[in-house]
């Protein structure tokens, strides 16, 4: 059995709060959706929302009749006596998403129509949306309500739809009620009812049970799943497509479309076009996920992969990694060492072990990229000369104008003076640096993630962690600590040049 997946992240996950795709970005967003990730079909905007909106939709649409995709770009549209499909088809795209109503509250209070009235109208938009040459897809907004409320009414639509021109009827939780007892007998009497119909199930994530409502609707037969990346969405989201992938494949032993391994790719994309970061244990795609912090877990994947289960990180595009912390033993600093090509004797291994648990202990967060640093400190030995050293600095920022920074730096014994302008404070003291390494003929790694902690409640005069990730031909991180956020971001840098000059 095959699952048909539907990503509705360009439309309902960017109802997620303060979330506002530019153009550019969702068409960035779409190619990788259909093209890396190969999801079946992607649902890109509502109509009539903005000129904004439309301009985005006309992107996809025109790259996606190159590319062979028209008929995976679906959009949403209204019942409005063909206003909408007037939109969608001025864009270009040819597959309508139809929202009607599912329960009969909605239809009662909001459209206050009667059911005979709002099944007439939709009859006319869908044979209308079939002369202009559209696909049409229905949703049945509310539908759990409705199936909890007023059955008659949702099987009274039915009747009606079934004797028009609609590929798939879908059936959302719209407000995210459903548990999954109800999600399978619900949907189980759809398809028990109208076995030739093609469903999908819309899942939102109000009780954290959107992804175990999808695995209920995948056992009582449903052929079609809709997804956001990063679980976007109204409220508290959607089922996320890391997750429901996962699932489907090792819970549910079904088959979807998707590369698994891209996903990671796609979900970075997405945090940074949207500014929602991804939590650090979040399944699948969250930085911890895969990072076995006990030292006991990670003398057991020594000896024997003790501490795996089928979510291994290569399958996702991703490495196990050990976490450095209070609770990190002998093993998870060899397996960090390993990484770095660094081999210490038993003894220097104490030493080293006890100075991370300290550490630790402090609430200090120790990356991989930090054991040399900390065994240089602990043994007096030379694991990283400092090759690069950063003799002074001098930034101003002043109100109206850019910052500017003047640094002098040593590399190899050598001293090199430069000044720039940039966006920030950071930024100008990269353009600086950027200099001295582009008259050296030197390249710097790019800068993928940067990341800023402060502890809570903390006064303004507490230490600030900033963390950056960089990527050459492998992503790493750099820490650094101070109670000024620049310099705790150039101390991390230093660190990150340090680390370069010595490979």
């Amino acid at each position: 059995m095959k699952i048909e997946i539907m990503d509705t992240t360009l439309r309902d996950g960017e109802q997620t709060s303060g979330i506002s795709f530019t153009s550019a970005e969702k068409l960035n967003i779409a190619k990788l959706l259909l093209d890396d990730l190969k999801i079946d079909r992607i649902e890109v905007a509502s109509a009539r929302v903005s000129e904004g909106e439309f301009a985005a939709v006309k992107a996809i649409v025109d790259w996606a009749k190159k590319k062979n995709h028209l008929d995976r770009i679906e959009v949403l549209g209204f019942v409005d006596n063909g206003v909408s499909l007037d939109w969608i088809n001025n864009a270009g795209a040819k597959v309508l998403n139809l929202l009607t109503k599912g329960s009969l509250k909605h239809v009662t209070s909001q459209l206050r129509k009667t059911p005979e009235e709002h099944s007439a109208d939709i009859r006319d938009n869908v044979l209308l949306a079939q002369k202009m040459g559209f696909k049409v897809n229905v949703y049945l907004e509310d539908w759990s309500n409705g199936m909890r409320n007023s059955q008659d009414y949702v099987y009274f639509m039915m009747e009606a739809l079934k004797k028009l021109p609609i590929e798939r009827i879908m059936l959302p939780d719209t407000l995210g009620i459903l548990d999954p007892n109800e999600t399978y007998t619900f949907c189980k009497a759809m398809i028990d009812k109208y076995p030739d119909i093609h469903f999908d199930f819309h899942a939102h994530n109000d009780y954290d049970l959107a992804v175990a409502n999808v695995q209920a609707a995948t056992k009582a037969g449903i052929t079609g799943i809709h997804t956001t990346v990063n679980g976007l969405g109204e409220r508290a989201g959607n089922a996320p497509l890391s997750s429901v992938i996962a699932l489907l494949k090792d819970h549910c032993k079904v088959e979807s479309s998707v590369v698994e391994k891209k996903i990671n790719l796609v979900s970075r994309m997405v945090e940074t076009f949207s500014g929602i970061r991804i939590p650090a244990n979040k399944p699948i795609i969250g930085d911890s996920v895969f990072t076995q912090t006990s030292g006991v877990h990670a003398d057991g994947d020594n000896k024997s992969n003790l501490y795996y289960n089928d979510l291994l990180p290569e399958r996702f595009g991703r490495e196990r990694q050990y976490a450095l912390g209070k609770t990190a033993g002998k093993s998870n600093i060899l397996k960090n060492l390993e990484q770095l090509g660094i081999e210490l004797d038993n003894e220097s291994m104490k030493k080293v072990t006890k100075r991370v648990i300290e550490l630790g202990d402090l609430k200090e967060h120790v990356t991989t990229e930090d054991l040399p640093f900390i065994i240089a400190d602990v043994l007096n030995s030379e694991v990283v000369n400092s090759k690069i050293k950063l003799r002074n600095f001098a930034i101003s920022s002043v109100y109206g104008l850019k910052p500017v920074a003047t640094i002098n730096m040593e590399i190899n014994k050598k001293q090199y003076e430069e000044a720039a302008r940039g966006d920030g404070q950071y930024d100008a003291f990269m353009r600086a640096v950027k200099k001295i390494y582009s008259s050296l003929d030197k390249k710097i790694p790019k800068l993928v993630d940067y990341s800023v902690t402060i502890p809570p409640g903390g006064k303004t005069d507490a230490l600030v962690e900033t963390v950056i990730t960089w990527k050459n031909t492998k992503e790493f991180r750099t820490r650094g600590l101070d109670s000024d956020q620049t310099v705790a971001a150039i101390k991390a840098t230093i660190k990150m040049l340090n680390l370069i000059e010595e490979k």
